[in-house]
C-alpha cells in the first residue's frame, strides 16, 4: 500500500539553520530513505517552501478569493512529504521513527494511506 508521510515542523527553526546544519541533517535523511529507494519503494519525496511563498484559493458559496499565504494559525507548519510502498502501517511507522532519529527535535511525522488518482487511465 502506497502511505503519504507528511512531514510538520516549525519552519522558522528549519529555514534558520546554518549550511551545516542543513547539510548533516539532509545527509541523514538520505541514509535513512536510501534501503527503500535501492528496493524500489520510494516514491515522490518533496520539501515545501516557506508558508510565506503559497498562495491559497479559498472556495465557498461565492467566486474563489485567491490570498497570499496559507493562512493557518498553527505552531507547526507542513514542510514535506514522501511517498511510499509498504505492506503494513507497522512498516511506515518504522521509518517515522528512523526519520525522527535522524531529524531530533520537534515536529512530527503524519501517515496517511494513499489513493492514487490518475486522470485519463482506463482501469481494467
Amino acid at each position: 500500500m502506497l502511505y503519504a508521510i507528511l512531514c510538520y515542523n516549525d519552519e522558522n527553526a528549519v529555514f534558520s539553520w546554518s549550511k551545516e546544519e542543513e547539510d548533516a541533517t539532509m545527509a541523514r535523511l538520505i541514509a535513512v530513505q536510501k534501503p527503500l529507494a535501492e528496493a524500489g519503494k520510494l516514491g515522490p519525496v518533496a520539501r515545501l517552501m516557506p508558508t510565506t511563498s503559497a498562495t491559497t484559493l479559498r472556495k465557498g458559496k461565492d467566486e474563489p478569493l485567491v490570498l497570499d499565504g496559507p493562512f493557518a494559525e498553527t505552531k507547526e507548519q507542513l514542510l514535506g512529504f514522501y511517498v511510499v510502498d509498504f505492506e503494513t502501517l507497522d512498516a511506515a511507522l518504522d521509518f517515522c521513527k528512523e526519520l525522527a532519529a535522524a531529524n531530533p527535535g520537534v515536529g512530527a511525522y503524519e501517515i496517511r494511506p494513499l489513493y492514487v488518482f490518475r486522470p485519463g487511465e482506463v482501469s481494467t
